[in-house]
């Protein structure tokens, strides 16, 4: 079904193509969307794209903000590893010239661009160097959400800059649009977005007669007594899965501490821990230290021997970023393994690298 709609959107794109050079042998030209008469007068005056992007070209941040970019962005500052990773699978790596904080800690970053991780680094969300920003002489900035400040700042210098804030299935795909509209790279992103539909679309059929879904808790990054809201994208890879969010009811968009008290309340059946659990988390933040915390010894997951670590040396497949999609699929076999098998997953996982990254992944790298 994947390449089917790989294949459709390919001959979409070569019809509207065929169309637009049709439309050419017209002595009036109108004007595209993003261009005036004056423009149409003289083609070298606007630039546009086969996909359709022209500059100057106006775009909607994920903060609402309108954005314009005069010309095609020839130098790009990521803030942000999000925005960063969408950027490599966009095909933007050799356009970057500064990037977020901790770059070398990225297993994606070495095996996709290591160039990548000798830029400039200009910060992290909470303490962004905009000297450094300025000093790479951008065209374009993207930054989290957290950097509304930095945002407007850069916008009275003269620098475009875009915030996004992905924390849905359909704000990632609003992600991929926004950078491919603002970067020129909208054929990249659509084939982006083919993927990343069509495969939430294949979990969806999987789990569609599920009856039973059994209640996961996913850990925060520090300690496993804090856990992803309802909102929290964490929370969305659950129910995308075919399982029931511990803490859907929980208010906020941030890792919500927790008790012991709630933790045996919820009493889930089966417990995540991040990628990135070792990065921040305690000495015995580990699935073995879960399992031998006698306040948790009645916990279903626990009694059950139910805890799982996410797969080290890639990403951090419960983070938004296009990778997301592996989360969710990680989620999927970790969940109901009767629906969904570790060999199918490393295929996915195979697939997915090789086709957006450029890499090819060891199986064996994936049990």
């Amino acid at each position: 079904m994947r390449k089917l709609i790989s294949l459709l959107l390919a001959l979409m794109l070569v019809f509207s193509l065929a169309a637009c050079g049709t439309s050419g042998e017209s002595e009036t030209q109108t004007p595209t969307e993003g261009q005036t008469e004056a423009q149409t007068d003289n083609n070298t005056e606007a630039v546009t794209d086969p996909a359709g992007v022209s500059y100057p070209v106006t775009v909607t941040d994920m903060a609402g903000r309108e954005v314009t970019i005069e010309s095609e962005p020839k130098s790009i500052v990521s803030g942000y590893y999000i925005s960063s990773s969408a950027c490599i699978a966009l095909g933007l790596e050799d356009k970057m010239v500064g990037i977020e904080a901790k770059a070398d800690k990225r297993p994606i970053y070495a095996d996709a661009a290591p160039q990548l991780m000798e830029l400039p680094n200009v910060g992290t969300a909470k303490e962004f160097d905009l000297e450094t920003c300025l000093s790479t002489e951008p065209d374009l900035v993207i930054l989290p959400m957290k950097q509304k400040d930095t945002a407007a700042a850069l916008e009275e210098l003269g620098v475009p800059a875009l915030l996004v804030m992905p924390e849905s299935h359909e704000q990632i795909i609003e992600m991929f649009t926004l950078i491919g509209t603002a970067t020129n790279s909208m054929e990249a992103a659509q084939e982006l977005i083919a993927y990343y539909e069509a495969e939430l679309a294949e979990v969806e059929a999987l789990v569609a007669g599920v009856s039973d879904a059994p209640v996961v808790y996913i850990t925060g990054t520090s300690s496993y007594l804090t856990t992803a809201p309802g909102q929290m994208y964490q929370s969305t890879l659950i129910t995308a899965a075919g399982g029931n969010a511990a803490g859907a009811d929980i208010e906020g968009s941030s890792w919500t501490e927790i008790s012991y008290e709630q933790l045996l309340a919820m009493n889930p059946d089966i417990i995540v821990v991040p990628t990135n659990s070792f990065a921040n988390g305690a000495p015995d933040f580990t699935v073995e230290g879960l399992l031998a915390d006698a306040q948790l010894s009645e916990v279903t997951a626990i009694k059950n021997g139910a805890v799982y670590q996410m797969t080290i040396g890639f990403e951090a497949w419960d983070s938004p970023a296009p990778s997301g999609i592996l989360g969710v699929k990680w989620m999927l076999k970790t969940i109901h393994p009767d629906l969904y098998s570790q060999e199918a997953f490393a295929a996915d996982v195979q697939e997915f690298y090789e086709t957006f990254y450029g890499f090819s992944v060891d199986a064996n790298e994936l049990a």
